[in-house]
């Protein structure tokens, strides 16, 4: 059930104090007392194929401090190494955070968001919620709005490249109730060039809700190689909304593991405004036991020869459902666009439901676009063969679907990530 605008409204003096408590600056405040008045002013998003009206998602976060109680150990979950350019947070709490000297001397800002909008407010406030996504966009954006309480913030100044990925690690703390509502806000200044890294995690089995929200926003001439692994808890039910900005020449490449354990909606869009800029979603996902999860994929073209590509795997067990929505939309005034969408879905059980639903858009003429999508069984042919050659039916089929998924994750750019989604992928597999 909902919660009413007259309960949301009773957190207008909690919210108020919260923000006063870490210092944020007035125009935070004000956007979040304006969100928080808008949420039940807006709808939930729409994404089709999907009913959600009833997940847990409308948790509202403890802003009291009271459950914030936090024993949980990063090192169960990274590797310990001292010279990582890295953000880790338990919960909401920022436990880790080191950048080397280097990159200090050039001016990057890798840190918390409570910290950058403590010393950063100016910056901050140029792209938080101002270009990818807006607060007033729906319900959720909104709601996301009002109640953000932790997040990351990431700049990269301009001409700046940066040879070594910065990764960010965040564990939900699911071993008290509370929701997660975290940020992450990338902003990447003309020029400049970088791999970010990013995995969700989960300790604890406490049913929580989760809304998270990265922006990467691309001013002209900037690249972004933005890779992420979700690990979230089958207790965690997620709506991650991640969105794109890109100006002139830019380019962002998005390369993601839908792995969580929970129901999920996956909402990825990028708007290519800027002309001659670009993006590449590569998204691979398994769902099992009875999970609900939706990927929905949208790339914007509004700027004169912008390319955008969306590509999507995705494997479905047990009763579990998976749909992919690509929609590729050039506007009106985007001469010489591009729009291409690959999604296909394998499903390894009768009981399984799976969707690919390709959606174009056109409202120009002299473009590009194009679509394919697929659902379907193993190919017998294929388990024949490997299993005429002594190999078990179980082993048979993984050796099928990491071909299958392979195709999507050796795109993704960096090594460690590759195998970072290979060794979640076969616990997956495992645990069946």
């Amino acid at each position: 059930m909902e919660t009413k605008i007259k309960d949301y409204l009773t957190y207008k003096d909690a919210l108020t104090a919260f923000s006063r408590g870490l210092k944020e600056p007035e125009w935070m405040l004000e956007m979040r007392l304006d969100a928080l008045n808008d949420i039940d002013k807006l709808d939930p998003p729409v994404i089709e194929r999907l009913r959600y009206n009833r997940w847990l998602l409308w948790q509202v976060p403890d802003l009291s401090g009271a459950k914030a109680t936090n024993t949980i150990d990063p090192f169960e979950f990274i590797e310990d190494k001292v010279d990582a350019n890295r953000v880790v947070q338990t919960g909401n709490d920022t436990v880790i955070k080191t950048l080397s000297d280097t990159l200090k001397d050039t001016d990057v800002i890798f840190t918390d968001m409570h910290t950058a909008l403590r010393e950063h407010p100016e910056l901050v406030k140029e792209a938080y919620m101002t270009k990818a996504v807006k607060p007033d966009k729906h319900k959720i954006a909104a709601f996301h709005a009002a109640f953000m309480n932790s997040g990351l913030f990431l700049y990269v100044p301009k001409n700046v490249e940066i040879e070594e990925p910065l990764e960010a690690v965040f564990i939900q703390n699911s071993l008290v109730e509370d929701c997660c509502v975290k940020h992450v806000l990338i902003y990447a200044d003309s020029q400049s060039k970088f791999n970010y890294v990013e995995k969700f995690l989960t300790k604890g089995e406490k049913k929580n809700a989760a809304n998270i929200m990265v922006e990467v926003i691309t001013k002209p001439g900037a690249q972004v190689k933005y890779s992420a692994v979700d690990q979230l808890g089958e207790q965690s039910t997620v709506y991650f909304t991640r969105k794109g900005h890109t100006e002139r020449d830019s380019h962002i490449d998005w390369a993601v593991g839908v792995m969580n354990g929970g129901n999920v909606v996956a909402d990825f869009d990028t708007d290519l405004v800027g002309e001659g800029s670009s993006t590449d979603l590569k998204a691979v996902s398994i769902s099992s036991g009875r999970q609900v999860q939706v990927i929905d994929s949208k790339v914007e073209n509004y700027g004169n020869h912008t390319a955008g590509n969306i590509f999507q795997h995705g494997v479905i067990l047990d009763r579990a459902t998976l749909t992919f929505n690509g929609i590729g939309h050039i506007l009106k005034g985007a001469k010489g666009a591009d729009a291409q969408q690959e999604s296909r879905v394998l499903m390894l059980s009768d009981k399984a439901r799976g969707d690919a639903n390709p959606i174009l858009l056109i409202d120009e003429n002299e473009v590009t676009a194009g679509h394919a999508a697929s659902v379907g069984r193993v190919d017998p042919e294929e388990m024949y063969y490997l299993m005429s050659r002594g190999i078990e039916k179980a082993e048979a089929e993984r050796l099928v679907i990491r071909g299958f998924l392979g195709k999507v994750i050796q795109a993704i750019p960096l090594k460690g990530v590759r195998q970072e989604l290979v060794e979640t992928i076969e616990r997956k597999l495992t645990i069946r």
